[in-house]
């Protein structure tokens, strides 16, 4: 296993369990079955484990793994706070001690706020006086390091970014996502802040690797002997900024192939030939989209605070993963930010046309999208959700 630093120097491997997908059984998790991938994959190197408060079962199941085998000391335990829902201090202690006592541990390594998609949830944090808990939890060794998840674009990640003097962070990212979300863009920034990345969703939740008819012809074409998967893997390790990637590993086959492709993959391995595979398999993955957009944002800022390429790439999922998950991430990702980014704001001056390197009709396209993303079922919901976090937003 190879092992890339963290802030304060502690060695991290750079392919990280995600814990999320332990699988299901009876109605909860099958406990044996994880039990034997867990100590599997920290007997070949694995030391970063990552769960939350709401990944149902997932807590206790980790926790009961550490405690009855004796290994607690050997691994960085990652688990968050679901910040969109804490109301108070009481909260935010009570959920904590919950944690701890879910996962048998009097201390977390590597705690995270879960999820922020704007500022403005940080600085509602701030008001009840998460600076000095944090300050306290560190004195006492309850919590190791602090950071923060991200779901949202660019820009809001560089504000929260340098809104707090971070340990570390967790993004989606992958090569389809290179500029979308925090991208490349929160990638490097953080890098030169140097704040440790961990990267969720790198395979897009194995849509990378379950590619389209043209793309793994692309792929088979190429003879470099990789798997659609480790495509993936590699072009995540190749980057400096990277510091763990995390895989939501459930057999020991899959442990296994992700620890091969972690044992030799380091920054700067890979060839032009391989950059130029990626660029051909982006290429035939777009041929299935709905909108030529690559999320170049030269489109952008919108005067009107359309969130063009958000519009654009969430309705390109729909094509590719299921009308279900493209909207319910856009609904996450644009919609539920303070100031959503909804097309039905464009109010057609025609300025991110001219700007367009792919020449896209981007008003038509505009409705288009809105039609897909938000038919009036989803608008509704998405109504109700909004009120919801004005009324918290206004009792912080």
């Amino acid at each position: 296993m190879i092992y890339r630093r963290d802030k304060y120097g502690n060695q991290i491997s750079q392919l990280g369990y995600g814990c999320m997908r332990f699988t299901k059984k009876g109605g909860g998790i099958d406990y044996q079955k994880a039990e034997k991938e867990v100590l599997h994959a920290m007997r070949s190197g694995i030391n970063y484990f990552d769960t939350a408060y709401l990944y149902a079962g997932n807590e206790e199941c980790l926790g009961r793994i550490l405690e009855e085998n004796g290994c607690r000391e050997k691994i960085y335990i990652a688990t968050k706070l679901p910040q969109y829902v804490m109301k108070s201090m009481k909260d935010i202690d009570k959920t904590f001690r919950q944690e701890l006592a879910r996962l048998r541990t009097d201390y977390i390594d590597y705690y995270l706020m879960h999820m922020f998609t704007d500022v403005a949830e940080w600085k509602g944090l701030r008001s009840f006086g998460i600076e000095e808990w944090i300050k306290k939890r560190k004195a006492d060794g309850s919590i190791r390091q602090i950071g923060f998840s991200y779901h949202g674009d660019a820009d809001m990640f560089l504000k929260i970014l340098d809104a707090y003097d971070w340990d570390f962070c967790q993004i989606q990212y992958n090569y389809m996502d290179e500029q979308t979300q925090a991208g490349r863009i929160g990638l490097e920034a953080a890098e030169k802040k140097h704040i440790p990345v961990i990267i969720m969703e790198p395979l897009r939740g194995g849509k990378l690797v379950n590619l389209p008819g043209n793309a793994l012809e692309a792929l088979k074409q190429s003879k470099t002997g990789m798997t659609a998967a480790e495509v993936g893997l590699r072009w995540l390790w190749d980057q400096t900024g990277v510091t763990c990637v995390l895989s939501g590993m459930n057999s020991i086959e899959m442990i296994d192939e992700n620890i091969r492709i972690a044992s030799d993959a380091h920054p700067g391995s890979l060839t032009e030939s391989d950059f130029a595979l990626v660029e051909e398999l982006k290429t035939c993955i777009r041929e299935k989209e709905k909108v030529g957009c690559t999320g170049c944002r030269y489109c952008m800022p919108c005067p009107a605070g359309v969130d063009i390429p958000g519009n654009f790439h969430y309705y390109n999922q729909m094509a590719l993963n299921g009308k279900f998950q493209g909207r319910v991430e856009f609904a996450r990702n644009v919609c539920l930010q303070l100031k959503p980014g909804v097309a039905s704001r464009c109010i057609e001056c025609g300025k991110c046309e001219k700007h367009c390197p792919q020449q896209i009709r981007i008003r038509e396209k505009l409705k288009e999208a809105d039609k897909a993303l938000r038919p009036p079922l989803y608008k509704l919901g998405i109504g109700i959700a909004r009120r919801v976090m004005r009324r918290q937003h206004l009792n912080r």
